[in-house]
């Protein structure tokens, strides 16, 4: 609100502020009132500008007038001329635009908003069949993404878990990668320490082994040590014993004698029928490597991040080869091409109503085109039988000399008698061609009222036969139950145990806000249409006695001009009807010639 009223009066330090001298000094000679009023914005003061406007007009159009009317019989007889002028071409060529625009504010105006109901009923529909697939798919993988969400809410528990499992793990693991049980550098004999670096360097050298074939070579290694160890020990014992019974026997050569079996080592050798049965019959479970790999990556798979990410692609096919656009897209390249040509209808109304502004300009100029036409074009419009006309041919009459009443069907046909109500010959042929030319508004007006009748009914009927009822109805219960108190039987309570859902969803809808809601035009709009083109109609039957109208008018202040004009026309017609006669009597005196002529001798005898 601060910036508005800071804008407010931003603007009005604007409007104070002269910019030329006028302005500088009608602001400085008038009211402030006065020069916002002329200086204002447009829509500003609408209610004064009219009526100001209105009122110096009207006391201008006055004051000319006045003028006009005082000083000059042409102003006068042009005004007044403006009535027939209004029954003529010109007045219907202001009717006819008022007959557009009332076609256009009736039946087009309600074909455009019928059209427009009907694109946004397509689109509320496309829009509601996404909703509803949407709906429908979130309702569907509520589930999922709710099992998802449990596990990602456990995730602590489960690294508890698999911490615990990772720790009890170790052990195993420790063991099946140790390397103590067969160190060869603990060997006394160099043979049995080269014997042993052989056995040491074989898992060294064969490090693509697999876990199986590795462990049982450890193991192998370990039974080979422990043998040689064995041996070792006995060895180790024998020279121990012959030391001892060596300082308890000091006779020289009985010393040797008795002493002798503690150098019997060689028995140690029988512990070598250890390692034959140790390597035949090695105690190692033949998918031992298989299940500690299988166990070793579950393992280390626990230990990563418990994340979920789901992904889905949508494929779009054309319902027509060569098209790949949505209904969303095609109804906003319709609802654009309606607007755009909404656009342009509009533009042609405002040209139209400002060609209507300038109808009363033609017509006031051809009002004086008329008179200038009427005083000085003594043939222009002269084919009136008026009662001066009718007073010369009594004067004639009377005189002895001839006349021309009554006419002839020919001369009657060329002329008008004014005071006769009915229209005449001459006069048919004009209104014959001004009802052809009202008939292309008419047939306009019967078929866009047909057109908006028709799509009236037909989505009348969408309306009351389309209404469609959506239901969807989702309901399932998973449960998992896993018994035991082991470790791995609480591992999968805490991960499948998270597949325990249940849910039921019931989601119904309706296209009732979608379906179009079409406006019907009653008789009242109709005849409001109608009426103009019906006005239409009556200015070209009512043509003949606005020209008689206007003649009349002419004769009233141009009376001397009117004289010589009947003069010219009798004296015309007096020199027509005397060549039409001449140009008879000698047809008929050489048609008589022909049938008083002599026959020739030779036809005779022929």
């Amino acid at each position: 609100m601060d910036i508005e009223h800071h804008q407010s009066g931003a603007r009005r330090q604007r409007r104070k502020q002269p910019h030329t001298m006028v302005q500088r000094l009608l602001s400085w000679g008038l009211p402030v009132s006065c020069s916002r009023f002329l200086w204002r914005q447009p829509g500003e003061f609408p209610v004064t500008a009219f009526l100001l406007g209105a009122g110096a007009g009207g006391l201008l159009a006055i004051g000319l007038g006045a003028m006009g009317w005082g000083t000059s019989p042409h102003i006068r007889c042009a005004s007044l001329l403006l009535v027939p002028k209004m029954l003529g071409k010109e007045g219907r060529l202001f009717v006819l635009g008022y007959a557009l625009a009332a076609i256009y504010v009736g039946p087009v105006a309600n074909l455009r908003h019928n059209l427009n109901d009907v694109i946004a009923s397509l689109g509320c529909t496309v829009e509601l069949q996404i909703n509803n697939t949407r709906a429908a798919w979130r309702v569907s993988t509520a589930p999922l993404r709710a099992v998802f969400k449990d596990l990602l809410s456990s995730k602590e528990l489960l690294r508890a878990e698999t911490r615990n499992i990772s720790t009890t793990f170790e052990d195993l693991d420790a063991q099946v990668k140790s390397e103590t049980g067969y160190t060869p550098e603990d060997a006394v004999d160099s043979g049995e320490t080269a014997q042993g670096r052989g056995a040491h360097q074989a898992p060294a050298s064969s490090l693509h082994l697999s876990t199986q074939k590795m462990y049982e070579l450890k193991t192998k290694l370990r039974c080979s040590y422990v043998v040689n160890q064995a041996i070792l020990s006995c060895r180790r014992w024998f020279d121990h014993k012959h030391e001892q019974c060596m300082k308890h026997i000091w006779v020289p050569l009985l010393t040797h004698l008795l002493c002798l079996p503690m150098k019997f080592k060689f028995f140690c050798g029988i512990a070598k029928v250890m390692e034959v049965w140790c390597r035949n019959r090695i105690p190692v479970e033949g998918n031992f490597g298989q299940t500690y790999d299988t166990l070793n990556q579950s393992i280390r798979d626990l230990d990563g991040e418990f994340s979920v990410n789901i992904d889905f692609k949508e494929e779009k096919q054309a319902g027509v080869l060569g098209l790949n656009a949505s209904w969303e897209r095609v109804s906003t390249e319709v609802r654009d091409y309606v607007h755009h040509q909404e656009a342009r209808l509009e533009w042609a109304l405002g040209l139209l109503h400002v060609l209507l502004s300038c109808t009363f300009l033609l017509v006031l100029y051809t009002s004086f085109s008329y008179m200038d036409s009427y005083n000085h074009d003594i043939r222009f419009d002269n084919i009136y039988i008026s009662t001066y006309f009718c007073q010369i041919d009594d004067r004639r009459k009377k005189l002895g000399k001839r006349t021309l009443l009554p006419l002839r069907k020919a001369e009657e046909k060329t002329v008008i008698f004014p005071c006769k109500p009915t229209i005449q010959a001459s006069e048919m042929s004009n209104m014959v061609r001004e009802l052809l030319e009202t008939l292309p508004i008419l047939l306009l007006l019967v078929v866009l009222c047909g057109l908006d009748w028709a799509l009236y009914s037909i989505f009348d009927t969408i309306r009351h036969h389309s209404f469609l009822q959506y239901s969807f109805r989702s309901s399932h219960k998973l449960e998992v139950k896993v018994g035991g108190d082991s470790m791995l039987a609480r591992l999968l309570r805490k991960t499948i145990g998270a597949l325990n859902t249940s849910s039921e969803t019931v989601m119904e809808s309706n296209n009732m806000p979608c379906l179009p809601q079409p406006v019907g035009l009653d008789a009242r709009a109709y005849w409001r249409a109608a009426l103009p083109i019906g006005l239409l109609v009556c200015l070209c039957l009512l043509q003949a006695f606005g020209y008689r109208l206007r003649r009349v008018i002419a004769a009233f202040y141009f009376p001397k001009r009117e004289k010589k004009r009947i003069l010219f026309l009798y004296n015309d017609l007096l020199r027509k009807r005397a060549a039409f006669t001449k140009l008879r009597r000698a047809a008929i005196l050489r048609r008589a010639r022909q049938q008083k002529a002599p026959r020739h001798p030779l036809a005779d005898i022929l």
